[in-house]
Parts: C-alpha cells; structure tokens; sequence
C-alpha cells in the first residue's frame, strides 16, 4: 500500500463539527477527480462514521474525533476516523441494521450498514473504555492528474 498524499485533522465531538468533517474528507479527495457519486458516497460514510462518535462515543461529553485521509496507488482512498470514547461492547452487534443504544433517541441503527453499503471496505475496531477506530477503503474509477 503506497500512499500518495496524507490529510490529518482533529476536532472536538461537537455534532457542529459533522458538516466540517465531511467537506474537509471530500475536499482532500477531489484530487483524484472522483465522480459525484463517488464523492456523496464518501461524504455519507464519513458522516455516519463521525456522528457515532459524537452521539455513541462520547455520550452527551465532548472528546476528540481524529480522521486520517490517505489517497493510495491505484485510486484508493483510505479513511481512518478515530475516537477515545466509551468503546463498543459487542462489534458484531452494533453492526447489525437496526441496532441503536440510543434507545431514548430517534435513531434508526443503520450507522454502520451504510458505511458498509458506500464503501469498499469497512473494518471497525474498538476497546472499552479506550475508543473505536473506523476504517473504510474506496477505490475510485476515474483519476485525475
């Protein structure tokens, strides 16, 4: 995996911060001239990926959110989202459609199932007590130079 370009951020676990996140991933990947629905893909996963750590991680606290962007050989986009929250107890669960432990919220539980359905790869790895990290990979079709 040789990385072409590299983008690092951080940023408080403020749901303000979502918008920012998401333009800030997109802006740093139009470098490889993707399509729009390439880039809305991205954008929603890299949204879904942040409000979990706003909403999930942090439980009504803020922390920190840390995305790593990587444009990779042969068009692939790496993305690394990152949060030293609460953890996730049962991976395997949370990635169930459907499933929320935010019961006393509307939400719908389909976080991780749209990650998974915009990105090539989706991996997710998490401690309790010490955070979950997102991975998600993309290869895009076209290229820019």
């Amino acid at each position: 995996m040789k990385i072409i370009n590299e983008m690092k951020i951080q940023f408080m676990s403020k749901s303000v911060n979502e918008s920012f996140a998401r333009t800030a991933v997109s802006a740093f990947v139009t470098q490889l001239d993707p399509t729009i629905n390439e880039i809305a893909d991205i954008r929603t996963a890299v949204s879904e990926a942040v409000t979990n750590c706003v909403v999930h991680a942090y439980r009504g606290t803020i922390g920190t959110i840390d995305i790593c962007v990587r444009i990779l050989e042969d068009n692939e986009v790496y993305i690394k989202i990152r949060d030293r929250g609460c953890g996730i107890p049962d991976i395997k669960q949370a990635m169930e459609p459907l499933f929320t432990t935010a019961a006393d919220e509307e939400r719908a539980g389909l976080g991780f199932a749209v990650m998974e359905s915009f990105m090539d790869k989706l991996s997710v790895r998490s401690k309790l007590g010490s955070g979950t990290t997102i991975i998600m990979r993309k290869k895009l079709t076209s290229c820019g130079d």
